[in-house]
């Protein structure tokens, strides 16, 4: 059933401000289609694909909001309708749990990225090479492992290795920015550390880093992340649908956004409308043909 445009921003907006995020609004170009809704969850790499989307969507004459919440509040604002769209939906591991709660009353588009990986990190220089040997030198990495916000799938799957090897490290919780910050201070100081990882990430462009071997398969396989939109949306806004269902990209080109945003004063949405604009031979292949 389609809701009235007015509750859904209210409910959009109280989302936001549960999770203490801010509502940013789309860009005053649209040719009078319409507001598309993206939620995403603030990881670099959603981050730099749904600035993207939000890019292409204007392009076709769309205003589009963007809402950033928890992972959990992401994936109920769509199946609730608060949210038209996402594209950050890690499968079939890391979001397995939400998929199996709203899986029902999501439309699932398919993989807008294939290859991605979830795994432990450290700087290739460290003598260990897998999780069943982080014991024998717990010590070298201060007994932590650092993680990053708590609601994130990876932290769940992270949480289980600890369980599943036995390990005499404790994982710590914090943010993408706390992880990263962690893993520049012990390579400038040549010290061992350990992080939850993931690919595609920026900092596997920056720095020289391995994941450890999962010998017990806990991570899983190489995942996909997917394109899931609300029930109705075809019906609704088809061209809007379209061009979500059409978007795919590769973990280099994401890389490229996800470096851009790297840099001092990096403003996203910016990086991805230049993007968009130096790459139009891929974007016009996620437009329907007019």
């Amino acid at each position: 059933m389609k809701k009235h445009p007015l509750n859904r921003r209210i409910r959009l907006a109280g989302l936001a401000m549960a999770a203490g995020a801010a509502l940013a609004t789309g860009a005053a170009q649209a040719q009078d289609k319409g507001s598309v809704h993206l939620a995403y969850v603030e990881w670099s790499s959603e981050v730099a694909s749904t600035n993207v989307v939000r890019a292409v969507l204007e392009q076709a004459g769309y205003e589009v909001e963007m809402t950033s919440l928890s992972a959990a509040a992401m994936w109920q604002a769509v199946a609730s309708g608060d949210a038209d769209a996402i594209v950050a939906a890690w499968l079939p591991t890391t979001h397995a749990d939400y998929m199996e709660r709203v899986g029902d009353e999501v439309v699932d588009l398919g993989p807008n990225l294939d290859g991605t990986k979830l795994g432990l990190v450290v700087p290739a220089y460290s003598d260990v090479d897998s999780i069943a040997e982080l014991n024998d030198h717990a010590d070298s990495f201060n007994g932590e492992i650092i993680g990053i916000d708590p609601g994130a799938g990876l932290m769940g799957l992270t949480e289980d290795v600890v369980d599943t090897y036995d390990l005499d490290l404790a994982l710590r919780s914090g943010s993408g920015a706390t992880m990263t910050a962690a893993l520049d201070s012990a390579i400038k100081n040549e010290e061992d550390v350990v992080v939850t990882g993931w690919t595609p990430h920026w900092k596997f462009a920056r720095w020289d880093l391995k994941y450890l071997e999962d010998p017990k398969n806990v991570y899983g396989g190489a995942e996909q992340i997917h394109t899931i939109v609300r029930q109705g949306l075809e019906e609704e806004m088809p061209e809007a649908y379209a061009i979500l269902d059409a978007f795919e990209w590769t973990p280099e080109q994401m890389g490229e956004v996800m470096l851009m945003n790297q840099e001092d004063d990096a403003d996203p949405y910016e990086n991805a409308k230049q993007w968009v604009e130096e790459n139009q031979d891929v974007v016009q292949e996620w437009l329907p043909e007019s």
